[in-house]
């Protein structure tokens, strides 16, 4: 069945569970064809022959009556079987079971031969095709003899690390793991050639789009939700938010080949090696300006808090100068990267 804008969309069969009962029935006729050949040829004689009929008609079954048992399906659960009859669409098998169907109906699945890195749903063969799409490589078996079941099960989709611009034009490198399922494998099999390749190009395409728009560490004056207003998102620090985007960006891309994104995570950040030792550098010397920061401030106050207690206390007078030297001093002390070594003055104070 199609709609307007000629996307076929899922038709489950329901009622298929006979294989069994298919399977007896064809053992039952194929011993009845034996016994009845046997018959023939050991009762018939001249005055009182078989009938000739009974005979043929035993011969041509054990001819044909192999045929019934292409439609024999056997399902494990979280598999799916979309079936054609003479390049129509028929339906799809869903469930775990003995099925029959026609047994002229034959599986279609373009994308049965096609590894994703790590999603580990069909096995390699003797003879395989490797291309890379973007990032992302993908196998392809030339044999025959792969499965052309589809598995309806959350596999992963490993995204190889890409090189990217943040948004301050700076190289980065990021890989995503991305976690999918197929969820109508009408749309799977017929709306895109590959749904496979389809959504490992998709995956590509979609992070570059996402990563552009934050800068790798927090940056002034940088706006990443589009609300025309500055923001502190980042690719470091707003992790969960950039999976979160580069999720629904996947899945606006591939809703229309029947697929679904359970999730997506970001399994690798880094600065590109051209500039990387550079922004080290960059995140050391900011941190040791905040580290001094933080020290000078300290430092300031326990000089006042010093110097209020001894006025409070009247333990010695100081005039402007004095004070104006021991806050020197005290700050030379406190401030210093080394240990300062006491000098005793055993004269008079002033």
């Amino acid at each position: 069945m199609k709609n307007l804008d000629n996307t076929i969309n899922e038709k489950v069969l329901k009622g298929r569970k006979i294989g069994g009962l298919v399977l007896f029935l064809n053992i039952v006729f194929a011993i009845a064809a034996i016994l009845g050949i046997i018959y023939c040829g050991t009762h018939g004689d001249g005055e009182n022959p078989q009938p000739m009929w009974l005979f043929l008609l035993c011969i041509a079954y054990l001819f044909v009556g192999w045929i019934p048992l292409c439609g024999l399906k056997i399902l494990k659960p979280n598999e799916a079987l979309v079936l054609t009859l003479f390049g129509k669409y028929v339906g799809t098998l869903k469930g775990d079971g003995f099925f029959y169907v026609n047994p002229f109906c034959t599986a279609f699945n373009p994308a049965a031969g096609t590894k994703l890195g790590q999603s580990g749903d069909v096995s390699s063969k003797t003879s395989i095709l490797t291309s890379t799409a973007g990032t992302n490589t993908t196998t392809t078996t030339t044999a025959e003899g792969y499965s052309r079941k589809i598995s309806l099960k959350v596999m992963t989709l490993s995204n190889s690390k890409q090189k990217v611009n943040d948004v301050l034009g700076n190289p980065v490198e990021i890989a995503v793991a991305v976690m999918w399922k197929v969820s109508d494998t009408a749309k799977a099999v017929f709306n895109v050639d590959n749904f496979k390749e389809y959504l490992s190009l998709q995956c590509d395409t979609a992070v570059r789009n996402v990563v552009k728009i934050y800068p790798y560490d927090v940056t002034d004056n940088v706006d990443t939700t589009g609300d025309g207003e500055a923001d502190d998102g980042s690719l470091r620090g707003s992790t969960e938010v950039v999976a979160n985007r580069i999720k629904e960006e996947i899945q606006s891309k591939v809703v229309d080949a029947g697929l679904e994104i359970v999730d997506a995570r970001i399994t690798y950040l880094a600065y590109a090696p051209e500039i990387a030792a550079a922004m080290l550098q960059r995140q050391q010397a900011s941190a040791i300006v905040d580290a001094r920061k933080l020290i000078v401030d300290g430092a300031v106050g326990m000089v006042e808090m010093a110097l209020e207690r001894l006025s409070e206390k009247n333990t010695v007078e100081l005039d402007e100068e004095r004070k104006a030297a021991m806050v020197s001093n005290l700050l030379v002390v406190l401030c210093g990267n080394k240990e300062a070594q006491p000098v005793v003055n055993s004269g008079s104070l002033y």
